[in-house]
């Protein structure tokens, strides 16, 4: 069989410029720290790339590449699109069994966090490993007249489960193009499948739902807020279709608290409120909770101080009321350490930065290790309130610490923007 020769990359060699290929990988490590990412970057691999043998980086090494030449993308780098070199689906003649598996992936080596899965019969199996160590998460896609009933729910379920214990995990940075792959899967279900009984479809929207919350999240965190605002989007108008108020309040919770991010306050007020409408219905104090504190953060944006303590207070009320048996699964990460968490942002937005790092001090505390990515998350905001609030030594001290996490694995652009933060409030000092 013939096989393509590899052109070398001249692009990137001139980018090199006068540096050693050791030098030149030295600076690419350095530039992943300060991103937080982790790359085994060395000569040899960036001799590989300058000959041609690696023609598109893998994602993390594209984040990296983009932080080192602001303004240029890949191809300006000299790398061919990703679509054109990832690896195609032989054919399979008909009525022939399809091959047991086979992997996606890029030229320069086998990333453990994109592979996809093909399996005999009749159904195509849309999947991902959301890697890490994580198991794949496999969604079959059905053809014809397949009908959808229990395993098919139960992998969608699987997949928004993993998909949270992985941000708890590592955070957002790393997952968030692979797990659309299951989301697509969901959706195809519900557009193709026919249902075994109307609980299995009840149980697909809220499944498919709350998947697209989760990659929704995914894109969130990691700064890709359009993408978030449009998987929110596709939860919503997915809880209204199919009636199910858990979904819509958990859909406008998310939606109230990016629109709070990316400076939309009156949307995000507007958001918490229906959020606590839909809420109304169910046996969950907590989820009332949670959206009060939503509304709050909103109020605190606005810089209208009334309004957020009315709402903090109606927070603390439903709080204390404690857990119920209808509490959504979604809220396990919602405790006295997030609710510590919000209100510390409430106040930071309204200036208050001393109150605000009695409350990221008590929300780090409290934090169980085992939610690596909010107790990095806490930590940031800790250092950043501490560096407003004139104390600047034991701001770098916490800052310290999320850094280390940030080399430990955790992956989130919201904490390195704090990070960020913090740095040029304590360069003053």
């Amino acid at each position: 069989m013939a096989t393509s020769r590899a052109v070398p990359n001249l692009t990137f060699r001139r980018l090199r410029g006068q540096q050693s290929p050791a030098e030149f990988a030295a600076a690419v490590r350095r530039a992943a720290r300060e991103i937080g990412e982790q790359v085994a970057c060395d000569a040899r691999y960036i001799g590989r790339v300058e000959a041609g043998e690696i023609r598109c980086p893998n994602y993390a090494y594209e984040r990296v590449f983009l932080h080192m030449f602001p303004g240029l993308g890949l191809a300006d780098l000299g790398f061919s699109a990703r679509e054109t070199v990832r690896g195609r689906r032989q054919a399979v003649p008909a009525g022939a069994a399809a091959p047991a598996a086979f992997t996606t992936r890029n030229d320069e080596e086998s990333d453990v966090l994109r592979r996809a899965f093909m399996t005999s019969g009749s159904a195509t199996l849309a999947a991902a490993s959301l890697g890490l160590g994580g198991p794949a998460v496999v969604i079959p896609t059905p053809r014809g007249g397949h009908r959808v009933g229990e395993a098919e729910v139960r992998a969608v379920e699987d997949a928004v489960r993993q998909i949270r214990l992985l941000d708890d995990r590592h955070g957002a940075d790393g997952l968030y193009k692979v797990a659309a792959q299951p989301l697509r899967a969901a959706y195809a279900l519900l557009d193709t499948g026919t249902m075994t009984r109307r609980s299995t479809e009840d149980r697909l929207h809220a499944g498919a739902g709350e998947l697209s919350l989760s990659v929704g999240w995914l894109a969130h965190d990691s700064g890709r807020h359009e993408d978030a605002r449009s998987h929110y989007a596709e939860a919503l108008a997915t809880a209204r279709v199919s009636g199910d108020a858990a979904l819509e309040a958990h859909a406008f919770c998310n939606t109230s608290f990016l629109a709070r991010d990316t400076g939309r306050y009156r949307e995000a007020v507007r958001a918490a409120q229906a959020g606590l409408r839909a809420a109304q219905p169910l046996d969950s104090a907590r989820l009332l909770s949670l959206l009060s504190l939503r509304e709050a953060g909103a109020w605190a944006g606005l810089g209208d101080r009334s309004a957020c303590e009315q709402a903090l207070g109606r927070a603390h009320g439903f709080f204390d009321r404690g857990p119920a048996d209808g509490d959504p699964e979604w809220m396990s990460f919602f405790g006295e350490p997030e609710r510590e968490a919000l209100e510390a942002q409430c106040w930071s937005a309204l200036g208050d930065w001393g109150r605000a790092a009695r409350h990221a001090h008590r929300a780090a505390v409290l934090q169980n290790p085992h939610f690596a990515r909010n107790l990095a998350l806490y930590r940031a905001h800790l250092a950043r309130d501490l560096a407003h609030a004139g104390r600047p030594d034991e701001a770098a001290a916490e800052a310290k610490r999320v850094v280390e996490s940030l080399d430990d694995g955790i992956a989130s652009a919201r904490i390195r923007g704090m990070l960020t933060e913090t740095r040029r409030v304590l360069a003053a000092y």
